[in-house]
């Protein structure tokens, strides 16, 4: 066959294919909402940075020690015209079986930090297709958790003024809290409402119980955010109603992931390629 010359306007009628980079602004956003490979040092970097943010701006939220202990007052009235006002008989019962109280002081203190880091070192592992999207929930939820506690000061029950609620931290002389003992000066005393313990340890239940292949770490996924609301009010760092708090904020970051991506986190691609640049061909005519 001899040479055939095809001008450039005729390259898409003759079916010629040319690449098209996704330059304009709805391919750059489907380019940016697509699953990608995650890079660690940007991991790394991002929940380090977002580990300080949000300890500066908790411990930067003013302490209005009036506000806030008004409101636990009115929390427990609400309670207890609930009748589900039972967190100072739970405090007692724990209290006084001192390996238990001492045991959940500790959990209280490390598992919130070490069991949401291993879930997003498993993430990132295993389900990179998956990580961005359940990593964007954490940090949804985190970040309006942050509002809440600038908007709504409110006061943990050992605080509450006129209560019978024990300090377990302090009673026992445990390392159990930062808002206790000699490290309350290093963080907000009023920022209980909503509770992160629980909307972090829900969230790492959910994501255990839908991605694990195992059935008993799939049931841990469900115990672990369950033992922690009964760690958070014996040690009577919280309210019952605190956790729905952190619930709320939780729907809040999950509603966020489901609007950028389309779907919710676990079903998405457990894999997906290496982050490249893309290129879209237009296929020629047979």
């Amino acid at each position: 066959m001899g040479d055939v010359t095809v001008r450039t306007g005729e390259r898409l009628e003759n079916g010629v294919p040319h690449p098209v980079t996704e330059t304009t602004g709805k391919g750059l956003l489907r380019r940016l909402r697509a699953p990608r490979r995650p890079r660690l040092w940007f991991e790394i970097l991002l929940i380090a940075l977002s580990y300080w943010t949000y300890s500066l701006v908790r411990n930067a939220v003013p302490e209005q020690r009036t506000a806030a202990l008004r409101n636990a007052d009115w929390i427990w009235r609400v309670e207890q015209q609930l009748g589900i006002a039972v967190e100072e008989t739970v405090n007692h019962a724990v209290n006084s079986v001192t390996w238990l109280v001492v045991g959940m002081n500790y959990y209280y203190a490390t598992l919130h930090f070490v069991v949401t880091l291993g879930v997003l070192v498993w993430l990132y592992r295993s389900h990179p297709g998956r990580y961005a999207a359940t990593r964007l929930v954490l940090f949804a939820t985190t970040g309006v958790a942050l509002v809440g506690y600038y908007l709504y000061p409110l006061a943990p029950p050992r605080l509450m003024t006129g209560g019978h609620f024990i300090d377990t931290v302090m009673v026992h002389e445990t390392w159990g809290s930062m808002a206790s003992g000699d490290l309350k000066n290093m963080s907000n005393q009023y920022a209980a409402m909503p509770s992160m313990h629980i909307g972090w340890s829900v969230w790492c239940g959910l994501t255990i119980f839908a991605l694990a292949s195992v059935p008993w770490v799939r049931v841990l996924g469900l115990v672990y955010p369950a033992l922690t609301l009964v760690v958070i009010v014996a040690t009577a760092n919280h309210f019952w109603l605190d956790a729905v708090g952190g619930l709320a904020c939780l729907a809040f970051g999950y509603g966020v992931a489901v609007a950028w991506y389309g779907s919710l986190p676990y079903a998405l691609p457990r894999v997906v390629p290496c982050a490249g640049r893309r290129r879209v061909w237009l296929p020629g005519r047979a």
